[in-house]
């Protein structure tokens, strides 16, 4: 598979990336409005952390291979 950049992706990478760097400035305020408070303050971070990575590994429009490569391993070519 070619390595293709793709700009929609990019934005909307950052986008998601942009998502989860609010959500660990906000951790707290999202975690007593939406969670339990204090008991889950370290897994909406963790939640946030994970959206950042997902968020760099769209932007750079590495999904589109890593996803193929499963697929591949899952059901062989």
């Amino acid at each position: 598979m070619n390595y293709e950049f793709n700009l929609g992706w990019m934005f909307g990478g950052l986008l998601i990336t942009l998502a989860g760097g609010l959500v660990v400035i906000f951790y707290r305020q999202i975690s007593e409005s939406l969670a339990n408070g204090v008991s889950s303050y370290e897994r909406v971070k963790l939640f946030g952390v994970i959206t950042i990575i997902l968020g760099l590994i769209i932007t750079a429009n590495l999904h589109i291979f890593l996803l193929t490569m499963l697929t591949n391993l899952m059901f062989g070519k």
